[in-house]
């Protein structure tokens, strides 16, 4: 323990955004050092990872649907939570070792976002996998009051701050203030189930495969949550599912708008019964202050449209949706004398 405590200052503390998708990792007074996606490329029936160890995010992303039968691309990470604990832990290992120049002595401390709705089990889970790859003290901070506090909200007084964070598992819908939340509801409704949406489409309309790639493509190329003046199309690559041959179709906007209809409805669905939960000064404020959008599945063409017509609050997105978590994380790293009571730990101080 004091081995780990002598090593960890000569370690770079980190924030870090554990995302179904993607993972990004602050230090403390330089920001975002690394943003890759949350993938690993192991030997199948192991968890052995590729290329010593470093077949990891990008690398490892260019592989999903494209491996041989001896080679598995694996995201670890499923509706934001852990889903595979040892691969989890060999990314951490990678990704702490990236940022301290491939340094395998790194002690740092880490502040860690987790979606507010996950079990005790899971969030144990969280503390393991890290504690294992090399952290010396874990701190797990709920991704509302990360994205809101890295959005720049004034979550720390006493008016209400509304978030909704449509990340790549999970959709967090909370709102805050007095550096804490008052009401929070999450769903594992977001950007994979949009993108399983889209697939599912092409299954049924084209008879047409496709892999999870090619349909986040076709999200963000003709995706959209409301009707746009001028729709436009895409080609699409795949199987075709009668005669298995590789073949393409042209999709438009209109179409793709409607396989989507289910994930953004449950989105819209979970917004609206939060706002029924909050207090009526909470309430009140809201018509003034609106709600804010963060997450990947906030930049969906229209998303803030279809919330702003269905809830009749102003919805704004917040800047630089994809990166507010991570930043937010930063933030606590940089006060964590102030934010200390407001963070669970795994552990006391050394």
């Amino acid at each position: 323990m004091l081995l780990r405590r002598l090593l960890g200052l000569f370690s770079v503390d980190m924030g870090i955004d554990l995302g179904t998708c993607n993972t990004l990792v602050c230090v403390k007074g330089e920001g975002i050092v690394l943003n890759e996606p949350s993938v690993v490329a192991v030997r199948k029936g192991t968890n052995q990872v590729l290329d010593n160890g470093n077949a990891v995010g990008l690398i490892a992303k260019e592989m999903l649907g494209r491996t041989p039968g001896s080679i598995t691309a694996i995201r670890p990470l499923k509706d934001g939570v852990i889903a595979d604990f040892d691969v989890t832990e060999e990314m951490l290992g990678y990704f702490i070792r990236k940022v301290h120049g491939n340094r395998g002595l790194a002690h740092p401390r880490i502040v860690i976002a987790i979606p507010s709705g996950i079990t005790a089990v899971e969030k144990r889970a969280v503390y393991n996998s890290a504690e294992r790859a090399g952290a010396r003290r874990v701190y797990l901070v709920e991704e509302p009051k990360a994205a809101g506090l890295g959005a720049g909200l004034p979550i720390h007084e006493p008016t209400a701050s509304m978030i909704v964070d449509i990340g790549g598992g999970t959709t967090e819908v909370a709102v805050m203030s007095l550096s804490d939340i008052a009401i929070c509801n999450s769903i594992r409704v977001a950007g994979d189930n949009m993108d399983d949406a889209i697939a599912n489409f092409m299954k049924r309309t084209y008879n047409l495969m496709i892999g999870p790639q090619t349909a986040e493509r076709i999200k963000i190329g003709v995706g959209s949550a409301s009707p746009r003046a001028e729709e436009p199309s895409m080609e699409v690559k795949g199987r075709d599912m009668i005669s298995g041959l590789p073949r393409k179709a042209v999709v438009n906007g209109e179409e793709i708008r409607e396989a989507l209809k289910e994930p953004v409805g449950q989105i819209i669905d979970v917004v609206l019964r939060t706002l029924e939960q909050v207090e009526p000064e909470l309430a009140a404020d809201l018509v003034d202050n609106g709600i804010h959008v963060a997450g990947g599945g906030g930049l969906l063409s229209g998303m803030d449209e279809v919330l702003a017509k269905a809830t009749g609050l102003d919805v704004r997105l917040v800047d630089e949706p994809l990166t507010c978590v991570a930043r937010g994380t930063s933030d606590y790293l940089d006060h964590l004398d102030e934010w200390r009571q407001t963070i669970e730990s795994d552990q006391d101080e050394y």
